[in-house]
């Protein structure tokens, strides 16, 4: 059920991420949404192999899941607060992106806790 969740997620994240890389290449002074397409992106791609590696049962199946939601978070936020400042010329809250920017980063470090810890 958690799996098939994060690969939903993954996919609108991958939806959202090309639909932003479209906006950037059209528009004007459009750096925010490249960027924002881009954490989604690649956040996308590592949300699904998460879920494979939690599949072949290569990750510690609670923190990996912490690992994964927190990219879809992570990236939510960053992506959210930089798209929002382009289109509406506010951010969502004070310090978002970076929030985000720094819950990607513990989820990349969930990631190599759940390869190395090991399995009761």
């Amino acid at each position: 059920m958690m799996a098939r969740l994060l690969i939903g997620l993954s996919g609108l994240m991958g939806a959202a991420g090309i639909a932003l890389a479209a906006a950037s290449a059209h528009g004007g002074d459009a750096s925010r949404l490249a960027s924002a397409s881009a954490m989604l992106l690649f956040h996308a791609t590592a949300i699904l192999a998460v879920v494979a590696l939690l599949a072949h049962r290569l990750l510690h199946g609670g923190i990996g899941i912490i690992a994964a939601f927190g990219f879809a978070a992570g990236a939510a936020l960053f992506a959210g607060d930089l798209t929002l400042r382009q289109y509406a010329g506010h951010s969502l809250f004070p310090y978002a992106a970076p929030t985000g920017g720094s819950v990607m980063i513990l989820s990349w470090l969930a990631v190599t806790l759940a390869a190395v810890v090991t399995r009761k």
